[in-house]
């Protein structure tokens, strides 16, 4: 069957019925009830509750405190790198941003202007730039840390499409991770301006910050921003490997480097498994 078929039925399904349902449940303080499907979503997925601060599967209180559980404090060194990787999960795509478009999946691009919002200003800050696309499946740990230190100067959540994010629809929908719901942060780092977008997805019942909560919901169907950069009250400065924000349910990050001359990883392929904290490039003298 072709990936365009295969994601078929996700065009017909009530997504953002289905997602509203999945964030009841994943919020759900429904005692056994709660601990039975936390206890069948390790089995199924073989989550690897050994990493986990808490390991004791009973203990959690609602699946979302489950899902989004912290781990050991000795679980994920991080690398002597110049960025590392934000989050558990695979590689998807990265590369260079050509003529302002993103790879996503062979036969389909977007554009960075329609990922960011439509911002082609803030876009364009990335042309010629480098991109990193990171899929996080339901198994894997859900917070999502700093690839560098940086400046928060803005947030935009753009809405958008629930279409999964898994890698049979990033070939068969195009343009999915500028379709989909999307929190756009916006940071000054050292070597300039990079884009970390946290892409939502079926069922991802909510996407939330450190420093703001939760995002969504509610859902808008406008854009909607916060800016930062002129709010010296509120700056917000993280460091490497700092918790940014995190998935209730799982999805994908999209990040947008501009035009230095980044080696990646080279152990990094398509498909790859990686953990947050490895090494994901190095910035090129």
């Amino acid at each position: 069957m072709s990936d365009r078929l295969a994601v078929l039925p996700q065009y017909l399904l009530p997504k953002q019925a289905l997602t509203v349902f999945a964030g009841k449940v994943a919020n759900a303080k429904a005692g056994t009830l709660t601990t039975r499907l936390i206890r069948w979503f390790v089995g199924r997925y073989q989550v690897n509750m050994n990493e986990a601060a808490n390991p004791d599967i009973s203990s959690y209180a609602s699946f979302n405190e489950f899902f989004t559980r912290p781990l050991r404090a000795d679980a994920r060194p991080l690398a002597s790198s110049d960025l590392l990787s934000p989050v558990d999960g695979a590689v998807s795509q990265f590369g260079p941003i050509t003529q302002g478009q993103i790879f996503q999946a062979k036969g389909h691009s977007y554009s960075a202007t329609a990922l960011v919002g439509g911002d082609a200003s803030l876009a364009a800050r990335f042309e010629n730039g480098n991109f990193a696309t990171l899929y996080l499946s339901p198994r894997d740990y859900h917070r999502i840390h700093m690839p560098c230190d940086g400046r928060l100067t803005r947030m935009i959540y753009v809405p958008g499409a629930l279409f999964s994010v898994n890698p049979t629809t990033a070939r068969g929908v195009p343009g999915l991770f500028a379709r989909n719901e999307r929190v756009v942060c916006v940071f000054e780092s050292a070597f300039g301006p990079f884009v970390l977008t946290l892409v939502g997805a079926t069922i991802v019942g909510s996407m939330a910050t450190t420093w703001h909560g939760v995002v969504n919901p509610p859902r808008s169907a406008e854009v909607r921003e916060w800016r930062y950069d002129d709010q010296h009250d509120q700056q917000i400065v993280l460091k490497k490997g700092e918790e940014m924000g995190r998935f209730l349910l799982g999805s994908t990050v999209v990040m947008l480097f501009p035009q230095n001359k980044l080696a990646f990883n080279p152990d990094w392929a398509e498909a790859k498994s990686i953990c947050m904290g490895e090494a994901m490039a190095n910035l090129e003298s």
